[in-house]
C-alpha cells in the first residue's frame, strides 16, 4: 500500500509539473507574438521612411525645370513660349497637362531637355503685393467709433451691402457703386472707419499706402497697382483700400520731371483698374485723402469714386461719444465731468482725444496714483493743444 501513495504522488506532481510548465510557455508564446507585433511595426515604419527617402532622393536626381511663359496655343496642340533665358520656343505639351487649360500669358514650365511643357504654375506675385493683404481682421468695430453716423451709413450702403447682398442691386436694375473715396482733414476718422470695414465684412482686405506706389523704375509702379488688382479678383470678395490717395492722385501737369511722369503713369494705370474694360466683379475701392483739392479730376468722375463722403471735425456729441469710449477701460474719479472735457476741446480731432486720454493716464501714473482725475485731463489737453498749436484748426488748409 506505501506503493501505492507514493504512485499518486508522482502522478499529482507530473500533472502539476505539466500544467505550469504548460502556463509558460503560453506566456512566452504571448510575449514573442507581442515582440513580433512591435517588430512588424517598427518595420512598417522603416519601409515608409525608406520610401519617402527614395522619393526625395529622386527629386533631387531631376533635373531644374524652366520657367516660361505661353504666348500662343497652336492647331496642332504645340505651344508657342518664351522662356526665361530669352528665346522662343515651340514646344509640345505634356499629355497629363489638359490642352484647354494652357491660355496665353500662362506661367509653365519646361523640360530643361526637350522643353516640353510638364507643369503650370502660378501667376508670380510681387512679395510686396502678399505684404498688403490683412490676414487677421483689425481689433476695432463700429462701436468703436465716436460719432461718424452718416458716415458709417453710406460705407455701410456703398462697400458692404454690393458684397454681401448683389442679389438687392440685380432686383433693383442698377449697378453697385464702383469706389468711395473718404476726405477730411488728419485724424478725423477716414483710417479707423476703413479698419472697421475689414473687421466687420468677411472680404479680403488689402490695405495700400499711397506712396507705396511711386517706384524707381520705369512701369514698377503700374505693375504693382495691376498686381494689387489682380490679386483682388483672385480673392474676391475683396476690398482695396488705398490710404494717402494724393501720393499718386494728384493733377497732372504738362511740365514735369521724369519722376512726376512715372507717378503719372503709375495714375493712369490706377484709372484702367478703376473703370477699366474689364469688370472688377465683387471688389469694392475705398480711397482716403486730406488734400482732395489736388487730385486729379479723373479720378474723382463718376464711375471710379461714385461717392465722395466727407470726414468733419466732431461737434459737441461726438466728441463726448469719443472720450467715453477711450476712457472706457480707464480707472475714473467719480467727479469728472465729461461736459467741460468737451467744451475744451472744440478745434480738436477724435486722435486728438485719444491722445488726451492717453496723456491723462499718465499725469496719474507720473504721481504714482491708478486714479485719473479732473486736472489731468486739464493738464492733457493743454499739452496736446500746444503740442499741436495752428494744425488741423478749422478752417485752416487740410494738411
Amino acid at each position: 500500500m506505501p506503493g501505492t501513495t507514493d504512485a499518486k504522488k508522482d502522478g499529482i506532481d507530473d500533472a502539476s509539473y505539466t500544467e505550469n510548465y504548460t502556463r509558460h510557455l503560453e506566456r512566452r508564446l504571448r510575449a514573442l507574438e507581442t515582440e513580433k507585433q512591435i517588430l512588424q511595426a517598427e518595420r512598417s515604419r522603416l519601409e515608409k521612411e525608406t520610401q519617402t527617402l527614395r522619393t526625395e532622393l529622386e527629386k533631387l536626381r531631376q533635373s531644374p525645370l524652366i520657367t516660361a511663359t505661353v504666348i500662343e496655343m497652336l492647331e496642332d496642340g504645340r505651344a508657342v513660349v518664351k522662356s526665361s533665358t530669352g528665346p522662343n520656343f515651340v514646344v509640345h505639351v505634356s499629355s497629363s497637362i489638359a490642352k484647354d487649360k494652357i491660355q496665353p500669358g500662362m506661367r509653365v514650365a519646361l523640360n530643361q531637355r526637350s522643353f516640353a511643357v510638364t507643369q503650370e504654375l502660378p501667376p508670380s506675385r510681387d512679395p510686396m503685393i502678399r505684404a498688403m493683404e490683412i490676414e487677421e481682421a483689425p481689433e476695432v468695430a463700429y462701436s468703436d467709433i465716436g460719432g461718424l453716423r452718416d458716415q458709417l451709413l453710406e460705407i455701410k450702403e456703398t462697400v458692404e451691402l454690393p458684397l454681401l447682398k448683389p442679389h438687392l442691386f440685380e432686383q433693383v436694375g442698377i449697378e453697385p457703386p464702383r469706389g468711395v473715396l473718404l476726405t477730411g482733414p488728419p485724424g478725423t476718422g477716414k483710417t479707423l472707419c476703413a479698419r472697421a470695414v475689414a473687421h466687420e465684412t468677411n472680404a479680403t482686405f488689402i490695405r495700400v499706402i499711397g506712396s507705396e506706389l511711386v517706384q524707381k523704375f520705369i512701369g514698377e509702379g503700374a505693375r504693382l497697382v495691376r498686381e494689387i488688382f489682380l490679386l483682388a479678383k483672385e480673392k474676391a470678395p475683396a476690398i482695396v483700400f488705398v490710404d494717402e490717395l494724393d501720393a499718386v492722385g494728384s493733377h497732372r501737369l504738362d511740365i514735369a520731371t521724369s519722376g512726376d511722369r512715372e507717378v503719372q503713369r503709375t495714375l493712369m494705370q490706377l484709372l484702367s483698374e478703376l473703370d477699366g474694360f474689364e469688370s472688377r466683379g465683387q471688389v469694392a475701392v475705398l480711397g482716403a485723402t486730406n488734400r482732395p483739392d489736388i487730385l486729379d479730376p479723373a479720378l474723382l468722375r463718376p464711375g471710379r469714386f461714385d461717392r465722395i463722403i466727407e470726414f468733419p471735425f466732431p461737434d459737441e456729441d461726438s466728441r463726448e461719444e469719443i472720450f467715453k469710449i477711450h476712457t472706457r477701460g480707464m480707472n475714473l474719479d467719480a467727479k469728472l465731468e465729461f461736459r467741460k472735457l468737451v467744451s475744451a476741446t472744440s478745434s480738436m480731432t477724435g486722435a486728438d482725444i485719444k491722445a488726451i486720454c492717453t496723456e491723462a493716464g499718465m499725469f496719474a501714473i507720473r504721481e504714482s496714483r491708478v486714479c485719473v482725475r479732473q486736472d489731468d485731463f486739464s493738464k492733457a489737453i493743454a499739452k496736446v493743444q500746444s503740442r499741436g498749436k495752428g494744425e488741423g484748426a478749422p478752417g485752416s488748409m487740410y494738411c
